[in-house]
């Protein structure tokens, strides 16, 4: 939540709470750092595996004639689809970062 119109209120109780929450979230991020963006890559990776999983589970289900819902295998198919889409959207962008930064001079 952006706070920042806040400043300007002249109740001295909002402004504290308006610079405390800014050096929070400051320290926050200054303590996540690659670790935490490692975590969410993580977890970004573990759930596209699961909708995939779920996908081909459903397609299973349906080719063996378990199913006739054919909604389900959709709703599935396409959660499994733009998961994937996500995630290699994501690798593209890490790996045209890590370009950058080796052609930096040092």
């Amino acid at each position: 939540m952006d706070i920042t119109s806040f400043y300007n209120i002249s109740s001295g109780a909002i402004q504290k709470a308006a610079e405390t929450s800014s050096l929070y979230q400051t320290n926050k991020a200054a303590e996540e750092g690659f670790s935490g963006l490692l975590d969410k890559a993580i977890e970004n990776l573990n759930t596209t595996n699961s909708y995939l999983s779920d996908a081909e589970n459903e397609e299973l289900r349906w080719a063996l004639g378990e199913t006739e819902n054919t909604h389900d295998l959709t709703i599935a198919l396409q959660k499994a689809s733009t998961a994937l889409q996500y995630t290699v959207a994501i690798r593209d962008k890490f790996l045209e970062a890590y370009r950058e930064i080796m052609q930096m001079q040092i």
